[in-house]
């Protein structure tokens, strides 16, 4: 009875020395090979080169909205079809904190075309047209109708006010 309560104890500590962690740390967003108006996410390191040991079940959190996602190979691909070019908020959060981009996916001619918008041009812009709007008096009535371009624009895509101020504080975060 004893030798087998040793070998079960060794198994277990066996078995926990060959585990991996995997964590996701980063990915990548790209259009998914099939070209059926979906987004894959694909894990990677912090120089952007895919991790294929990932697979399993993560939760990622896109544009407010929680979904769990299954990974084979490093891949997986996002169940909403795109039906045009918008923002798309993806969050993942495990042990080592919040990973998220904010990406605009260009929809034209069947194919998408996501661009990672840092987060700080979002403080920036509205700062810069602010700014020139006090140094120029002339200009306050043109920032004013770009701003509101800017905010409609934002809206019209995708970006409403929870998820611009999430990704500011995210980014925010990840910078400190």
């Amino acid at each position: 009875m004893r030798q087998i309560y040793l070998l079960l104890l060794l198994s277990v500590f066996c078995i926990s020395a060959f585990a991996q962690k995997a964590d996701i740390n980063n990915f990548i967003v790209k259009e998914s090979l099939l070209k059926n108006s979906k987004l894959a996410i694909i894990a990677a390191d912090s120089l952007d080169n895919p991790l294929e040991k990932i697979n399993g079940n993560y939760t990622f959190t896109v544009s407010g909205f929680t979904q769990p996602l299954q990974f084979n190979g490093g891949v997986a691909i996002l169940p909403l079809q795109l039906e045009r070019s918008t923002f798309v908020y993806i969050k993942h959060q495990n042990e080592t904190g919040t990973h998220s981009k904010l990406l605009y996916v260009y929809k034209k001619e069947g194919s998408l075309n996501p661009y990672t918008i840092n987060s700080m041009w979002l403080i920036l812009f509205p700062a810069i047209i602010v700014f020139l709007a006090f140094a120029f008096r002339k200009f306050i009535i043109a920032a004013v109708i770009i701003l509101v371009i800017y905010i409609y624009f934002n809206h019209s895509n995708g970006l409403n006010l929870s998820t611009f101020f999430e990704t500011i504080f995210d980014g925010l975060k990840a910078m400190f």
